[in-house]
C-alpha cells in the first residue's frame, strides 16, 4: 500500500465534527427509508414469484440509493476524521468509483421512474406514444440495464482518473473543502466532469419532459370529464402520479443545481456554500424515496402496519 505522504490523524475541528454529525443522521434516515422499500419488494416478489415494471425500478432505485448512501457516509466520515488515509491506494479509487457508479445509478433510476409513471398514466393519441404504452414493461429491463452500464462507464472513468498520481495535490488538502484536495481542471479531469455533466442534465432533461407530458395529459383529461360530466377512476392515478412527480420535479430540480455547483465547488477552496450543498445531497434520497412510499398503495400500507401512524389516520378520518 502506497501512500502520498505517511499518514497522520488530523485534528478534527468542531466545524468537521457538526459536519459529520448532521450528514449522519440524514444518512440513517435515509437509508432506514430506502431499506424499508427494499424489504417489503423483496419480500413481495418472494411471495409472488414476479416483480411488475414500477416495483422493478423501485427495487433497483431503493438498493442504488442505500449503496449511494453508505458509500457517501464512509467517504465524509474518512474526508474528516482520518482525511490521510484516503490517499492510501486503492482507498480513495474505490471509494470514488463506487460513489460515482451508485449516484449515477440513483439518478438514472429516478429518471426511469418518472419516464415509466409518464407513459403509463398519460393519454395521448401519438402513435409513437401509443407503441410506448404497450412496449414499456418489456423496455424496463433494457432501460436499467442501459442505466447501470451508463454509471458503470462513469465510474470507471472516475477510478481511471483517481488512479492517476497527483501526489503534488494530496499536500493541499483541508478539511474545510471536504478533506478533497484541490484539483484543476485539466485534461485529465475533462472526461469525468464532460460524463458527469451529461449523466446530470439527460436524467434532468427526462424528468422535465415527463413531468410536463403528464402535466398536459391532466389537464386535457380534466377538461374532457367536465364537458362530459363524467367521474373517471384513472383521474386517482393521474393524481396521484402528479404529486409524486411534481414534488419530485422541486427536489431534482435543486439537486441538480446542487450537482452542478459541487463540480465547480469541487475546484475550489469554498466550505460554506459547499456545506449547504452537501446537506441537501444527502436529504433528497430519503425524502424523495418517502414520497414515493406515500404514493404507493402497497407501500403506504404496510408503512403504517410498521409505524405507530395507523390509529392517526382512522382517528383523523374519524373526526373529519
Amino acid at each position: 500500500m502506497e501512500a502520498c505522504h505517511s499518514p497522520q490523524q488530523s485534528n478534527v475541528t468542531s466545524y468537521g465534527a457538526t459536519t459529520v454529525a448532521i450528514v449522519t443522521l440524514e444518512v440513517f434516515a435515509g437509508m432506514w427509508i430506502n431499506a424499508f422499500i427494499v424489504c417489503v419488494l423483496c419480500i413481495a416478489w418472494v411471495k409472488k414469484k414476479s416483480l411488475n415494471s414500477n416495483e422493478k425500478i423501485l427495487l433497483l432505485l431503493g438498493s442504488s440509493r442505500f449503496c449511494s448512501l453508505c458509500i457517501s457516509w464512509a467517504y465524509l466520515f474518512l474526508s474528516f476524521i482520518y482525511p490521510n488515509y484516503l490517499y492510501v491506494r486503492p482507498i480513495l479509487q474505490l471509494a470514488i468509483f463506487f460513489k460515482a457508479f451508485f449516484d449515477h445509478s440513483n439518478l438514472w433510476f429516478s429518471a426511469c421512474l418518472c419516464g415509466f409513471y409518464c407513459i403509463k398514466i398519460a393519454n395521448f393519441r401519438n402513435s409513437f406514444f401509443i407503441y410506448l404504452k404497450v412496449k414499456i414493461d418489456r423496455m424496463v429491463p433494457w432501460l436499467l440495464l442501459g442505466s447501470g452500464i451508463l454509471a458503470l462507464t462513469i465510474g470507471i472513468i472516475a477510478y481511471d482518473i483517481a488512479d492517476k498520481p497527483h501526489c503534488n495535490n494530496c499536500n493541499s488538502t483541508e478539511q474545510g473543502n471536504f478533506g478533497k484536495p484541490s484539483i484543476k481542471m485539466d485534461k485529465h479531469f475533462f472526461p469525468s466532469f464532460f460524463l458527469s455533466g451529461f449523466g446530470y442534465a439527460a436524467s434532468f432533461m427526462a424528468v422535465i419532459f415527463s413531468a410536463v407530458f403528464l402535466l398536459f395529459s391532466l389537464w386535457t383529461h380534466k377538461r374532457k370529464m367536465q364537458k362530459n360530466s363524467m367521474k373517471d377512476l384513472s383521474m386517482d392515478a393521474h393524481i396521484r402520479a402528479m404529486k409524486s412527480i411534481l414534488s419530485f420535479l422541486v427536489m431534482y430540480s435543486i439537486n441538480f443545481v446542487c450537482l452542478v455547483l459541487n463540480m465547480v465547488y469541487v475546484t475550489k477552496k469554498r466550505s460554506h456554500m459547499s456545506f449547504l450543498i452537501l446537506v441537501f445531497q444527502y436529504t433528497f434520497p430519503g425524502v424523495h424515496s418517502l414520497i414515493l412510499i406515500f404514493s404507493n398503495p402497497k407501500l403506504e400500507m404496510t408503512l403504517l402496519k410498521i409505524l405507530p401512524l395507523e390509529r392517526f389516520v382512522k382517528c383523523k378520518d374519524c373526526m373529519s
